[in-house]
């Protein structure tokens, strides 16, 4: 029962991913969590996104506003891992592809609820955190826009 319930707001979550409009949510992580989690739902998350929009490829840049809180910083460095060039809001290239990144992450019975989107796609997913990191205790939720 639970977890039924967890599923649900996971649901109710996940129907704010798309507003009327299709403009993207603001970044924001509310949530204080630990390092190790931080990086660990941020490495599971961009690694997801790098699986659903391709390769960073040369001119592709990732716009994102960083709030400075452990989970923007963590996603930042793990983007920047699988090679996307990611840079601050006002700071981009007339020549190159942007691609518009937001984030939340939330807190919900000791679980964190972790959301990544962009105009075309949006992803989100649980995890339970822990001294030693992060993990994922609810499926990859996938919901692509046209």
């Amino acid at each position: 029962m639970r977890r039924l319930f967890a599923y649900c707001v996971a649901g109710a979550f996940l129907s704010g991913c798309q507003t009327a409009d299709d403009t993207l949510i603001t970044s924001s992580a509310p949530v204080s969590i630990s390092g190790p989690a931080a990086s660990a739902v941020a490495g599971d998350m961009a690694s997801r996104l790098a699986q659903q929009i391709g390769s960073a490829g040369g001119t592709t840049m990732i716009v994102m506003h960083n709030d400075k809180s452990e989970f923007g910083t963590a996603l930042e460095a793990a983007l920047k891992g699988w090679g996307y060039r990611v840079v601050p809001d006002g700071k981009v290239s007339k020549t190159a592809t942007l691609i518009e990144l937001a984030y939340a992450i939330e807190g919900f019975d000791g679980q964190i609820l972790a959301r990544v989107s962009t105009s075309s796609i949006a992803l989100s997913r649980a995890y339970a955190p822990s001294a030693a990191g992060a993990a994922p205790t609810s499926p990859l939720s996938i919901m692509q826009r046209n």
